[in-house]
This record gives structure tokens, C-alpha cells and sequence, in this order.
């Protein structure tokens, strides 16, 4: 959208199917979240352009952003912890605790990122502020691509 390209959407059902066919060369191009995709990286079977992230990966950081390109792109997947609503104060407090304790671990942070992953602590509130943002910005991006639900 950003930058005036159109790609035609291939959906596969699910990473596994999508990375083979990369591999084989049956499509040109993905985008793919690197923890799927950087094992294939490392081995010389897919060639990273780009991350989409708004800085370089540590993982690869040789790999350029999308960003240096096209300047105030960004889009990261993200992982999060949910609990159902309603869920006492102090629960929701005791797991995010706990939750960024282990996040703080040396032996988690190295795994993650030797993985890609990026690491963001933080409380319930800054998590629910990230799906709110998230939430307007791909709607907007829904909304300009004109795709609706059959």
C-alpha cells in the first residue's frame, strides 16, 4: 500500500506449505515470520530481502529493514498472553509478573533470539495498547485493499 505495489495473494494453509513452495520456486516472494523461516536462511535455501520490523533484526543484521526503503513501514507479528475478561486484578498482575520474569531469563532471551524473536516486556495496559494500535492500523490496510469477508 505504502509503496504503490500489488502482489497477488497465494493463501496457503499455513507456513510449512508456503516455505516449500518458496524453496521449490513455485512463488517468488513471502513474507514470513522469521522464527519459521530463518533456520531455512541460515542454510542457504531462501535468501531474505528485507524484515519488515522497524529496525534490523539481531538475528540477521545484515539484512536491511523494509523501512530503509520505504520510509514509516513497519509490520511485526507479535506473541501475547490473553486471559479471559474478567480475570481478578491481581491474577492478571501475578502472571504478567511472572510472565516478564521469565522473558528476563538469559537462557529464554538467548533462545528467542537466536530464533529472531524480539523480546518485549511490558504490562497488561502496554499489551493492550499494541492490540488497539494494531488493530487500527491493519484495519486501515483492510479497509484500502477492499477485501471482504464472502
Amino acid at each position: 500500500m505504502m509503496a504503490g505495489v500489488r502482489m497477488v495473494h497465494v493463501p496457503y494453509r499455513g507456513t510449512g506449505p508456503a516455505l516449500v513452495d518458496l524453496i521449490a520456486g513455485q512463488v517468488q516472494v513471502m513474507f514470513d515470520a522469521l522464527p519459521a523461516s530463518i533456520q531455512h536462511i541460515r542454510a542457504g535455501k531462501l535468501r531474505p530481502l528485507a524484515v519488515t520490523t522497524a529496525s534490523r533484526s539481531d538475528a540477521l543484521p545484515d539484512v536491511p529493514t523494509v523501512g530503509e526503503f520505504v520510509p514509516g513501514y513497519e509490520a511485526s507479528g507479535w506473541f501475547g498472553i490473553g486471559v479471559a475478561r474478567g480475570t481478578p486484578a491481581e491474577i492478571v498482575a501475578k502472571l504478567n509478573q511472572e510472565i516478564n520474569v521469565a522473558l528476563g531469563d538469559a537462557k529464554m532471551r538467548t533462545q528467542l533470539s537466536d530464533l529472531g524473536g524480539t523480546i518485549i516486556p511490558g504490562s497488561a495496559l502496554d499489551f493492550a495498547k499494541l492490540i488497539i494500535e494494531d488493530t487500527k492500523k491493519w484495519g486501515e490496510v483492510v479497509r484500502f485493499s477492499g477485501a471482504h469477508l464472502d
